[in-house]
C-alpha cells in the first residue's frame, strides 16, 4: 500500500480516565490543529466500536479479532502485548482512511493503555507530548451522568460497575505511562478537569500551556523548498 508517511509518525498522547473528555478534546485538535500542524484524532475506543458495529469477518478482521474486541468493549479488557498486532492493524487502517501525511500529527486516545504497549507502539508512533486530563472519580461520574462532553450518547459501556472497573484499571495500568514518558523527555501538559469543565475550556487551557512550553520537535518548520 502506497502511503505518504513513514513510521514512526509524530504523535501526541491523550491520557485520562473514562468520561473525562478526551474524545471531544481530540476532535477539537483534529479540527483546529496544534503547533501549526494538522492533527488526526485516533479514538481507539471509537474505532473498536466501529469494527464491532459491522460485526462481520473480513479481510481485515478475523472472528478471533471480533471476539476479542467484543470482550474489550463489554468487559473492559485491555489489549496486552500479545494482541498488539490488532492495534497495529487498526492504526494502519485509520491512517490510510484519513490520508495521513508526514507533516501531520497523530493524536492517540486510548492506545497505548499501559507501559507494555508503550514499548510496542514506539515503532509506529513517536510520542513527543502528553496531554493529561486529571479528574476525580466523583467528577467522572458527574460528567458521564450529565454528558458534559456530549460524547456519551448510545454508549453501552457506561454502567457504573464497568466505569468503576475502568477507573481502577486506569490508576493501576495507565497512569504509570506519565512517568514512563516523562523519563523519555516528553513534554507533559496537565489539565485539571472538573465535573463541569467544557471542551472549549480545556482546549483554551491547553493552548495556553503549549504556547509557553512547546515541544521543539513538534513545532512546525517552514515548508521544504
Amino acid at each position: 500500500m502506497n502511503t505518504s508517511y513513514k513510521y514512526p509518525v509524530d504523535s501526541i498522547l491523550l491520557l485520562g480516565p473514562t468520561g473525562v473528555g478526551k474524545s471531544p478534546l481530540g476532535d477539537t485538535l483534529a479540527n483546529n490543529g496544534l503547533f501549526g500542524r494538522q492533527c488526526h484524532h485516533l479514538d481507539f475506543g471509537s474505532e473498536l466500536r466501529l469494527v464491532e458495529s459491522f460485526g462481520t469477518v473480513s479481510a481485515e478482521y478475523s472472528s478471533e479479532d471480533l471476539d476479542f474486541i467484543h470482550g474489550v468493549l463489554e468487559r473492559g479488557l485491555l489489549l496486552e502485548n500479545k494482541h498488539f498486532t490488532l492495534a497495529e492493524k487498526i492504526i494502519s487502517l485509520f491512517l490510510g482512511r484519513v490520508g495521513f501525511s508526514q507533516r501531520d500529527v497523530l493524536v492517540l486516545n486510548g492506545i497505548p493503555r499501559h507501559v507494555g504497549q508503550a514499548h510496542d507502539i514506539a515503532r509506529i508512533a513517536d510520542i513527543h507530548a502528553l496531554i493529561v486530563l486529571d479528574c476525580s472519580a466523583d467528577s467522572v461520574f458527574c460528567r458521564i451522568r450529565e454528558n458534559v462532553g456530549g460524547d456519551r450518547l448510545d454508549r453501552t459501556d457506561d454502567e457504573r460497575e464497568l466505569i468503576e472497573k475502568k477507573l481502577s484499571i486506569f490508576q493501576e495500568r495507565t497512569a504509570p505511562l506519565i512517568k514512563h514518558f516523562e523519563k523519555k523527555g516528553c513534554v507533559v501538559y496537565r489539565l485539571e478537569i472538573s465535573g463541569t469543565t467544557t471542551t472549549d475550556q480545556a482546549y483554551r487551557r491547553l493552548l495556553s500551556l503549549a504556547a509557553t512550553h512547546p515541544p521543539v520537535s513538534l513545532v512546525a518548520e517552514p515548508p521544504e523548498r
